[in-house]
């Protein structure tokens, strides 16, 4: 599991649905390493920190390999990596397989696998389409969220080693499916 990819967003105001909403979704591909912190990746923006970021939400990862799927529901959209609102893209992160509790060595970082990311309506903001959101929930293609065990810098090509195998734990896409 490579990093294909890492990303920052900026804090940005959107009308939507005759509303302004604040939102740190849009974010995009940038060509130095990120600094992940204890509760979030520094310079990224963070707007609700009810939903996003903090101890156990501080990174989030998207695999590559999920594109190909929404790109097909979504071809007219101008795609860049950093769609889902993630951190950083993976080559390939596999729900289905990564434990709750896991700890991988990420470049300088350590992190640890804490849950499923579910989507809000800010996806739908940043793909345009709320249908997106339902998309998003009917797959097990949830993306993770990662505690921050040690801090440091990430950067494209690094690779995620597996540390600590947590056993006895669900699967991402098990704890993903109870939440529908």
């Amino acid at each position: 599991m490579k990093v294909i990819s890492v990303n920052l967003g900026e804090r940005k105001t959107i009308l939507w649905r005759k509303k302004e909403e604040q939102t740190g979704i849009f974010k995009y591909p940038v060509d130095t390493p990120i600094f992940l912190g204890e509760e979030d990746v520094e310079n990224d923006a963070v707007v609700d920190r009810k939903y996003h970021g903090g101890i156990d939400q501080a990174v989030y990862g998207y695999s590559q390999k999920h594109y190909a799927h929404f790109k097909e529901l979504h071809p007219n959209l101008e795609w860049n990596y950093g769609m889902f609102g993630e951190n950083i893209t993976f080559s390939d992160l596999n729900e289905e397989e990564i434990t709750v509790g896991s700890i991988y060595q990420l470049g300088e970082t350590k992190i640890e696998v804490t849950k499923p990311r579910q989507p809000c309506y800010k996806l739908g903001i940043r793909f345009n389409n709320p249908i997106i959101i339902k998309q998003f929930w009917n797959s097990s293609m949830s993306g993770i969220y990662f505690k921050v065990l040690k801090t440091g810098f990430v950067k494209v090509g690094d690779e995620l080693i597996l540390l600590e195998k947590s056993n006895n734990t669900p699967t991402i896409a098990e704890v993903y499916n109870t939440k529908k």
